[in-house]
């Protein structure tokens, strides 16, 4: 299926790749990929995007006095840190499937906080019994999973979760995806040196990795179509948003 969903149009189709990002390969140095996390964390902190997504998280649970929560492709674990100072009650279970991304949670305020788990988890395959939490989240990431693991991660999250949040960009039309294909390399650069004063050196890699993101975005109809795929039957809401249309946006998945 095209990112664009099973409708998509030539231009749609044209506008997307299987080239991996830096921080997904195999083959790019550690330092690499942690110039490119630092980076991203610089971004999320500077325009309220990490903020922004542990509201939304809390408030979904704002009503139960406990909740669990797991966070898939967690990363630097910010979201869930923060988390657990919105939701004193909350217990949460931050997990990646990079070793090293693990580790690194693990050594910090993750690792020692009495309400928290690091492990290292695949989103296609949840070692978890069935409804073992009341949230799972999956924030920013999504993208990096194709079209078939996406709809085996759906599929977890909706049998181990009672709902399962995805916080990620939503692919637009194909006119407006060319202009972002032309502009964003020199934007993100720009702002990146200009604005966030970030090191030359981690300016390539995470303008590549961004302008990546970007072409494999899943569109509304991809993600419904996602859901159509996966065990068993799954409800899609998109709930309103003043977020702007570039920034990442919620996709809520629910087992019937």
């Amino acid at each position: 299926m095209p990112r664009g969903g099973p409708d998509a149009s030539w231009l749609d189709r044209k506008l997307q790749t299987d080239r991996l990002e830096y921080t997904d390969r195999s083959d790019v140095p550690g330092t690499v990929k942690e110039k490119i996390v630092a980076a991203l964390v610089q971004i999320g902190t500077k325009y309220g995007t990490h903020e922004a997504n542990s509201v939304l998280v809390a408030n979904m649970v704002a009503d139960i006095p406990e909740p669990r929560i797991l966070e898939l492709g967690a990363g630097h674990g910010l979201l869930s840190r923060r988390v657990l100072e919105l939701h004193p009650g909350a217990s949460v279970t931050v997990t990646d499937i990079d070793p090293a991304l693990v580790a690194g949670m693990a050594a910090g305020p993750l690792g020692a906080h009495p309400r928290a788990t690091v492990r290292a988890v695949d989103a296609t395959a949840i070692d978890a019994p069935d409804d073992s939490f009341d949230l799972v989240v999956f924030a920013a990431a999504f993208h990096h999973l194709p079209p078939a693991a996406a709809a085996r991660a759906i599929a977890e999250g909706t049998r181990v979760g009672a709902k399962f949040l995805v916080v990620d960009g939503i692919r637009p039309t194909a006119g407006k995806l060319l202009l972002r294909y032309l502009t964003l390399p020199p934007i993100v650069g720009a702002v990146m040196l200009l604005s966030l004063r970030t090191p030359l050196s981690a300016i390539g890699p995470t303008v590549h990795d961004s302008f990546i993101t970007c072409l494999r975005h899943y569109s509304r109809s991809a993600f419904e179509t996602l859901a159509a795929a996966a065990d068993s039957p799954v409800a899609v809401e998109f709930p309103a948003t003043d977020r702007i249309e570039n920034d990442d946006h919620p996709v809520i998945f629910t087992r019937s």
